[in-house]
């Protein structure tokens, strides 16, 4: 009896041992795999159906000045032009460069640049018109010298020929309107300073009355005034008024041409 018990418990032992491993092979379910990816694998399962991260957002940093426009002027250049504006505006009253500038169509100064040492080469022609005097070119020359009295540091050379003249003179009977002279300058667009020009003269006033030797002194006192860089000034007092009433240079004329030759040529606004 007692052996067929040892029996019986040996079979059941054997039972339990062939279901466990029956369990573990059929029915218990697998492990889980690892969490871990690299990213690619992990963007490539999750990209049609997770939306995308939200971007971090960049450490914050102190506030920057919006960049210069790299097609406009420095800003240097634009301090430059600031402290001209500043100096043309104080001089108001001992000149009238800040009555030319305001009147200029393009806000920019026109001077020559080194040319003392260099001297302008001057063409100055006899005329053949009517009413035409030697004495003119005598006249012609000393309205130069006075200038050059003045101080405005530009010199020119009177006895250029043709071919190589930068500054041509010529001579006409009258003008039509209200003038007697007229100066046609160049420049460099890219700076402003003066390259050339012609000077035309008129032997005749607007009434058609023929000029004397000091009549183009006085004429050509006011256009040189334009050669080299002046323009027409609002008060009657000075040489460069539109209609010139004076014989001769105003110490404002001469404080404007000082003035220009201390200033940089070229553009004044803020925007060019």
């Amino acid at each position: 009896m007692f052996e067929r018990r040892i029996s019986l418990l040996l079979a059941a032992l054997v039972v339990f041992l062939g279901s466990a491993a029956l369990w573990n092979a059929f029915v218990r379910p697998a492990p889980r795999s690892s969490p871990s990816a690299t990213p690619s694998q992990r963007s490539d399962s999750a990209r049609d159906n997770t939306a995308p991260a939200t971007p971090t957002a960049p450490a914050s940093r102190a506030a920057q000045p919006p960049p210069i426009d790299a097609s406009g002027p420095s800003y240097i250049v634009l301090l430059a032009r600031s402290e001209i504006r500043r100096r043309i505006r104080a001089s108001a009253g001992l000149t009238y460069l800040n009555e030319i500038v305001a009147e200029d169509s393009d806000s920019a100064l026109h001077r020559w640049d080194g040319r003392v040492a260099t001297p302008v080469r001057v063409f100055l022609p006899p005329g053949v018109v009517a009413n035409f005097q030697p004495a003119f070119l005598d006249a012609v020359r000393n309205a130069f010298g006075r200038w050059q009295e003045a101080g405005v540091p530009v010199r020119f050379n009177l006895d250029a020929d043709s071919a190589s003249a930068e500054v041509r003179f010529q001579w006409r009977i009258q003008f039509d309107g209200e003038r007697a002279g007229q100066t046609d300058l160049e420049w460099d667009q890219a700076d402003g300073h003066l390259i050339g020009g012609v000077v035309t003269l008129a032997t005749s006033d607007p009434k058609g009355q023929p000029l004397g030797p000091d009549d183009m002194r006085v004429l050509a006192l006011h256009e040189i005034g334009h050669l080299i860089g002046l323009d027409h000034c609002p008060d009657s007092g000075d040489l460069m008024f539109v209609r010139t009433k004076v014989r001769d240079l105003s110490p404002r004329d001469i404080a404007t041409a000082l003035l220009l030759y201390e200033l940089p040529a070229g553009p004044l606004r803020a925007n060019r």
